[in-house]
């Protein structure tokens, strides 16, 4: 299974996304560093300490992995099925269930390390840079709590994406799973008003089981079924 997952990253040229998930964690961390200082104003004068910067920097990361996942899913796996690559996957002597597995794997263990270092990358940027900027996290690496929150976060997160397969498989459409992608970012990040369902670990946990289940609609069939 890990050689056929390195073959699908190297086949789908994955130092394209090393770059891209760079640019976005830097991105991200200028928007951060130049609305942390709002930010901790306002945390203050509600009483909240220092937790809504830290709220924030998750937000936007969930937010831009989940349609990053949703991307890459619709690239290694709905794409395989509509440029027809697929076929001659499915010709060699190997499980069509490993072939398409090693494609998800490859996809989620990419994003999940991503999204880690992308975190890692921000706060630890926060903190060297705070003599400079005078912004205060309240973050603790050497925490194990900090780090156990980061890996579950970010696992949740990667895997949420996935609810996406399903809907570009059926709809036979790599531009309907990243659209999907979008709608869960606007579903699960968003808010209506104060309703929000953002850290709601209920609402996550039916949307983690629905994840795996969206997968296994994915692959369920695949050594029978005709291609797409």
């Amino acid at each position: 299974m890990w050689k056929l997952i390195k073959l699908e990253w190297k086949k789908n040229n994955i130092m394209k996304y090393v770059r891209n998930a760079a640019i976005v964690t830097a991105v991200l961390l200028v928007f951060v560093i130049s609305m942390a200082g709002e930010l901790e104003m306002t945390a203050f004068a509600e009483g909240n300490g220092k937790a809504l910067l830290n709220v924030t920097v998750g937000l936007f990361v969930h937010m831009s992995y989940i349609v990053f996942t949703g991307v890459m899913l619709a690239s290694f796996v709905v794409g395989a099925y509509e440029k027809k690559t697929m076929n001659l996957m499915f010709s060699y002597p190997i499980s069509r269930h490993k072939i398409l597995l090693s494609k998800v794997f490859a996809v989620w263990i990419f994003n999940f390390i991503a999204m880690v270092v992308s975190k890692s990358v921000i706060f630890g940027a926060l903190l060297l840079t705070r003599p400079l900027t005078h912004i205060t996290t309240g973050i603790r690496f050497g925490s194990l709590s900090f780090w156990m929150e980061i890996l579950v976060e970010s696992a949740a997160m990667v895997s949420i994406s996935y609810i996406s397969l399903p809907i570009g498989l059926a709809m036979k459409s790599s531009k309907a799973a990243i659209v999907a992608s979008v709608i869960i970012v606007c579903f699960t990040q968003g808010n209506i008003g104060s309703f929000t369902l953002m850290n709601n670990l209920f609402f996550y946990a039916v949307l983690f089981v629905t994840a795996i289940f969206s997968v296994y609609l994915a692959v369920r069939n695949v050594e029978v079924k005709d291609l797409l």
